[in-house]
C-alpha cells in the first residue's frame, strides 16, 4: 500500500529557478521536483556529492493552493567609485604595503606611522579621483552588471511524496522539521515559513490531494476551490507531458537532471476534506 508525505511550502519569497543563468535569474510557476528532493536531502544531512536515487524514486506531486504573484528584484553590480574612508580600512598585513602605496604616489605624501601601518590595510582598486584628487575605491571604467532575479510573492504550494515505504517518509518529515542543513525554498534569501512536514496519508497523490482543505493565505483561511495540480505519471498516461526536472546528481562538478511526466489537472477538495493542523 501506498503512502504519501504531505510538505507545505510557504513563505513570503520563493524562487525556483529552471533555465537561471547569471544576468537573468527566472523562477518557475510552481517548486520542481529536483528542487524539492534537494530540500529532503538537505534536511537529511547529505553532501551534494552524496547519491540520492532512494530520493529520486519518490512520486511527486504539486498542488498549486495559492500560486502567487511574480516580483522583480533589479541589481547593479561593480562600476562606479566610493570615498575611501577611515572605517573601510581592515586589519590585514597583506594589504598594507598596498595602502602605503598608493597614498604615497595619489597624494605625494608617506604614510608617516609605519608601525602602524603594517597593521592596516583597505580594499583592493585604490586610486586617486582624476577630478578631485580624494581617494577612492572601486573601478573608474568598469561597466556595471545588471542582473534581474524573479521571486513568487505570497505563495503557498503543497508537495505530496508518494512511496510505498512508510518508514522513509517518516524519516523525512522528521528531518523536514528537524534539518541537518539550513533549508530554503529555491533561494537562500528564500526560508520556509511554519511547518514543512504537513503529515503521511495512506493513499496515491491524486486522492491525498482531495482530503485536505485549501491552505490559509496571506488574507486568512480559505476552503472549497478547485487548485490546479501536477501529478507525475507514466510517460505512456494520456495528457502527460514531459519536465526536465528528475534529479540524478547533485554534485556541483556533474549536476545532472533527466526527463520524468507529469500529468495538470483540477483538484476538486472534498466536502469532508480536514483543515491542516500546522503551525503557521
Amino acid at each position: 500500500m501506498t503512502h504519501v508525505l504531505l510538505v507545505r511550502l510557504a513563505a513570503p519569497l520563493q524562487s525556483w529557478g529552471a533555465v537561471s543563468r547569471f544576468s537573468h535569474r527566472d523562477t518557475h510557476s510552481r517548486p520542481t521536483k529536483s528542487a524539492v528532493i534537494g530540500l529532503c536531502a538537505a534536511a537529511l544531512g547529505r553532501d551534494r556529492t552524496d547519491p540520492v536515487n532512494d530520493l529520486a524514486q519518490l512520486l511527486f506531486g504539486i498542488r498549486a493552493d495559492h500560486p502567487g504573484t511574480p516580483v522583480r528584484d533589479y541589481h547593479s553590480v561593480g562600476a562606479g567609485t566610493y570615498p575611501l574612508r577611515p572605517r573601510d580600512l581592515i586589519t590585514d598585513h597583506r594589504r598594507a604595503a598596498a595602502l602605503s602605496a598608493s597614498l604615497d604616489v595619489a597624494t605625494g605624501e608617506n604614510f608617516g606611522h609605519h608601525e602602524l601601518a603594517r597593521w592596516y590595510g583597505a580594499p583592493k582598486k585604490i586610486a586617486a579621483d582624476p577630478v578631485s584628487g580624494a581617494l577612492v575605491s572601486g573601478e573608474l571604467s568598469r561597466t556595471a552588471l545588471i542582473t534581474q532575479r524573479w521571486y513568487l510573492s505570497d505563495a503557498a504550494f503543497v508537495v505530496g511524496l508518494q512511496h510505498e515505504n512508510q518508514g522513509m517518509l517518516e524519516e523525512i518529515a522528521h528531518a523536514l522539521e528537524h534539518p541537518q542543513r539550513l533549508l530554503w525554498l529555491g533561494r537562500k534569501s528564500c526560508p520556509p515559513s511554519g511547518t514543512l512536514a504537513a503529515g503521511i496519508l495512506p493513499g496515491t497523490i491524486a486522492d491525498v490531494f482531495t482530503t485536505k482543505q485549501l491552505l490559509p493565505g496571506p488574507e486568512g483561511p480559505v476552503s472549497g476551490g478547485r487548485p490546479w495540480a501536477w501529478i507525475q505519471a507514466p510517460a505512456e498516461a494520456p495528457g502527460a507531458s514531459p519536465v526536465n526536472d528528475q534529479p540524478v546528481s547533485f554534485n556541483p562538478a556533474r549536476r545532472v537532471h533527466t526527463t520524468r511526466w507529469e500529468i495538470r489537472t483540477r483538484i476538486t477538495i472534498a466536502p469532508t476534506a480536514t483543515e491542516w493542523d500546522i503551525i503557521p
